[in-house]
């Protein structure tokens, strides 16, 4: 079941799409699809446990190797007109984000196939690499800055501004969310009919001010204007 799990975890992180089972069944050369769901359903709960930068995403019995969605905006807001293909681009976010950071946990959050990420990288000077024990230490390289046009000093900040309204975003729609079930009529009330007295006006429910709701916080972005 490993070497079937590989195989799969290797096509969706090339394909970097939206796959069906028997797509990826005969991509992987499989000839069973029930291995190939058990397979997907394995790597599914696994990446949800990994401390990882990617996520296999399942929608309408399709899969997905996907990067997480509190990383999307570096890639979308930080590296939309990089010359690098997308499996760097995001291989870079995450070094942005996290920098200093060990050669090893890159590979761990995104496998194998960030050692070339990060040879590029190297090669056109993004990215420095420090020998640090048995691996590397890598950092952002004076380039990147230029590139990007961002200023050292102020770039962590934002990030961690557009993380901190992604979070609250994230809490108030729960609250929203229990605050609408605890509200929900139980099944023997609905089944009651309100007896009004004679001095009282019966009143649709529907017309009923509810409360004022929670105030949306919108989803942030990175600007480096």
């Amino acid at each position: 079941m490993k070497e079937i799990k590989n195989k799969i975890e290797a096509v969706l992180y090339t394909t970097g799409r939206f796959m069906e089972v028997d797509e990826i069944a005969r991509l992987c050369g499989i000839g069973s699809l029930g291995l190939v769901r058990d397979a997907l359903k394995m790597l599914l709960e696994e990446y949800n446990k990994r401390s990882s930068a990617l996520e296999v995403v399942e929608e309408k019995g399709k899969y997905k190797l996907n990067i997480k969605k509190k990383y999307v905006y570096l890639t979308t807001n930080l590296l939309n007109d990089c010359e690098l293909d997308k499996a760097t681009q995001e291989t870079l976010a995450i070094i942005a984000y996290k920098q200093p950071i060990l050669q090893s946990d890159i590979i761990k959050a995104r496998g194998n196939g960030a050692y070339d990420h990060i040879k590029v990288l190297r090669e056109e000077n993004f990215i420095t690499a420090e020998r640090y024990g048995r691996t590397r230490l890598l950092k952002l390289a004076p380039k990147f800055y230029d590139y990007f046009d961002v200023v050292e000093e102020n770039m962590q900040s934002k990030f961690k501004d557009v993380e901190d309204k992604v979070e609250k975003k994230e809490v108030q729609e729960k609250l929203k969310k229990e605050e609408t079930e605890n509200n929900k009529p139980s099944h023997n009330e609905n089944n009651k009919k309100p007896q009004p007295k004679k001095s009282e006006a019966v009143v649709d429910n529907d017309l009923l001010d509810s409360g004022d709701e929670q105030e949306e916080i919108p989803q942030g972005s990175i600007t480096f204007d």
